[in-house]
């Protein structure tokens, strides 16, 4: 099973970034820790701060993973192009985010990438991978 891991701007600042809010974890922890847990599953890792970027690495998926987990970032509530490469290439999503955006102010509380997910995991920080990961084992399975 391969799935695509998508994380959006200023993830890459995991650890040093608002660390009451985002964890104290790094993308690289948080990337061993997913390679680690689930070894049957053959990850690839994709982070970038332009959408642009991500709507390619979305429209390359089905050559390379049967499933997408994506955590937008502020592109949850701005990006009607993920939106639509989600939905163009057909596979089974989990959207995440490590922060719960319902209880934060309230232009984080939509998402519009979530119209094309099979669920949203929110404010369960590295654990909430985990869980979408495990959604598309169970999916694809």
């Amino acid at each position: 099973m391969r799935i695509l891991v998508i994380n959006g701007p200023n993830l890459n600042l995991l650890g040093r970034r608002e660390p009451a809010i985002y964890g104290s974890g790094t993308l690289e922890e948080l990337e061993r820790g997913l390679r680690d847990k689930y070894p049957e599953v053959s990850f690839r890792f994709f982070q970038s701060n332009h959408e642009g970027a991500i709507v390619d690495e979305i429209q390359s998926a089905p050559d390379i993973a049967d499933g997408i987990v994506i955590n937008p970032a502020a592109y949850t509530h701005t990006s009607i192009a993920i939106l639509d490469a989600l939905k163009a290439v057909g596979l089974p999503a989990v959207e995440v985010h490590l922060s719960d955006i319902l209880s934060r102010e309230s232009f984080r509380q939509h998402s519009f990438i979530s119209a094309a997910c099979l669920a949203t995991i929110t404010g369960k920080h590295f654990r909430g991978y985990e869980e979408a990961v495990e959604l598309l084992i169970k999916t694809l399975s």
